[in-house]
């Protein structure tokens, strides 16, 4: 079975018609990546497999489970997370605070235990802690995790909010935009650390993203939208020769 399974998703808002019967499949370890225009129905797809919105035709299984099923905090309870276009950390938190938070699921020590922060609650604490110094190590972030996150460089911050999606230790990953507004450096570095959360940690990735050399060089396949319909589906190769796709997004 797929991992994931999107089957005829359709979506209206008022007049506007944003997704009209998208259909795809994500394996187990793959990179799928979903590219078009603005406006196109990329960031609606995940808000619908987030339950942000509920889609008014369609299926969505992930891992064999109907995620019209749940609620968007129990969306997160079955192994999917997301880092968001716009970053949405809490800016007057450290760093390791922040990363903390992606491990709140997991905590099952009461208010008052952790309180107390003793016996259970204290080894709970400790464990997560030494997970999120792991994600830490991981994306080369050890110099700012004491630092507030509103003076990080804006680079560094988008790598703080992957950072707290990968403490969630999914088994899916939804990445918006992980590269808009970086430099060609900070584009390479998170283009390698995408590759190396795929190949090491073995997550399957689901992302939307504009920079087309990011899309080719990092997908194993990719989705094409264009007015909330899908035009296109392939390897990356495919999708760069595919007549379809340069007339409605790539351009000759």
């Amino acid at each position: 079975m797929p991992q994931l399974v999107v089957k005829d998703l359709s979506i209206n808002f008022g007049g506007i018609t944003a997704l009209v019967n998208v259909s795809f499949q994500v394996e187990k370890g793959e990179i799928f990546s979903i590219i078009g225009p603005n406006g196109a129905g990329k960031t609606t797809i995940f808000n619908c497999i987030n339950r942000i919105y509920t889609p008014h035709r369609g299926t969505i299984l992930f891992q064999d489970q109907d995620l019209l099923r749940y609620k968007p905090f129990e969306v997160s309870k079955l192994g999917i997370a997301r880092a968001f276009q716009n970053i949405a950390l809490f800016e007057n938190m450290t760093v390791l605070e922040n990363l903390l938070l992606g491990r709140h699921h997991r905590m099952k020590s009461g208010v008052m235990a952790g309180g107390i922060f003793w016996g259970k609650a204290k080894r709970e604490e400790l464990s997560h802690r030494k997970r999120v110094e792991e994600i830490i190590d991981f994306l080369e972030i050890e110099a700012y995790r004491y630092q507030i996150v509103k003076t990080l460089p804006y680079g560094i911050q988008k790598r703080v909010e992957l950072a707290r999606a990968l403490c969630m230790d999914p088994f899916l990953l939804l990445l918006d935009e992980p590269v808009s507004g970086m430099n060609v450096e900070e584009t390479e570095d998170t283009a390698r650390f995408i590759l190396d959360i795929n190949e090491e940690l073995g997550t399957t990735i689901v992302l939307v993203e504009h920079d087309m050399r990011v899309v080719m060089d990092v997908s194993d396949r990719i989705c094409v939208l264009n007015f909330g319909e899908k035009i296109a589906e392939g390897r990356p190769q495919e999708i760069r020769n595919d007549p379809l796709v340069i007339r409605a997004y790539l351009g000759k």
